[in-house]
């Protein structure tokens, strides 16, 4: 019988990309925050030892398909024979900077952790879950954070309850490309672990989107009407934070209909924080 399990999305509050390391990967600082917009991922646990992905993902090949990869990580730590099947519904955009596809695959190491009566900690899911990219940590991690590093190093932190206007451009974006673009900053000072305050940090990320995507400026300069908006991530999804419900929906009711977006509730916990100690 299939389970669902939800992979919220997560919003960058704010994206510094403070240097780069030999290995060429880039040292960021960021704020994690999920919202109450997820795929679904549904889980039919087997006992043939086989991943099975029972629907595939248009321009995801099964080999480089994060869910799949997640499960095969975790079965060496399971009881032989322990195999599932993954079907995921997606509600979020691909190349969109709500983290849908690593959100996706913490959902498969949390639930099958659990499911597979596995019980690895949450530190050593987190380091199964670095392998598999570096924004997959902080789904385990599971709660509110400061990053640090290439994203794996997390500390949690406290954001005020906010709504957020979220506008998903027609357009996906390729994160290594704009992580290699030569205009990129990569030495923003660092900051130090504070309270988080909303409007704090800026996406360093976010100027190099909106030269080569003209409809992620589009969307960014008629929500910046309302109230102050950023990308989140490496785009093209830009949001606005706002204090209530009926303000947030408000805007989103002026949406042109040239344009789409939803509006979300931060979460200071991810769903499914309880499947790993």
């Amino acid at each position: 019988m299939s389970q669902a399990f939800p992979a919220p999305a997560k919003l960058n509050l704010f994206l510094h990309v403070t240097g780069r390391r030999a290995d060429g990967y880039h040292l960021l600082q960021s704020v994690f925050r999920f919202i109450d917009r997820a795929d679904t991922v549904h889980l039919t646990l087997r006992d043939d030892g086989r991943v099975v992905r029972e629907r595939d993902l248009p321009g995801v090949p099964e080999e480089r398909d994060l869910t799949v990869r997640a499960a095969r990580l975790l079965q060496p730590h399971a009881s032989a024979g322990a195999g599932v099947g993954i079907r995921v519904d997606k509600l979020l955009p691909m190349g969109g900077g709500l983290g849908g596809g690593s959100s996706d695959a913490a959902t498969v190491l949390l639930a099958l952790n659990r499911l597979w009566q596995v019980n690895l900690s949450r530190p050593a899911l987190q380091a199964l879950a670095l392998q598999l990219g570096a924004d997959v940590p902080v789904f385990v991690f599971g709660q509110t954070a400061f990053a640090e590093g290439v994203g794996e190093i997390l500390h949690p932190v406290s954001a005020p309850p906010a709504w957020y206007v979220v506008l998903t451009p027609p357009v996906e974006v390729p994160t290594a490309a704009v992580f290699a673009a030569q205009e990129l900053t990569r030495d923003t000072p660092r900051l130090k672990i504070a309270p988080f305050s909303a409007g704090m940090g800026r996406n360093d990320l976010q100027p190099v989107v909106l030269q080569r995507y003209p409809d992620v400026a589009r969307h960014l300069e008629w929500l910046t009407q309302f109230a102050e908006a950023r990308m989140t991530g490496s785009g093209a999804c830009v949001f606005a934070t706002f204090g209530t419900e009926t303000a947030a929906r408000e805007v989103l009711a002026r949406l042109p209909a040239t344009m789409q977006g939803f509006v979300a509730q931060g979460l200071d916990r991810h769903p499914l924080y309880d499947c790993c100690a």
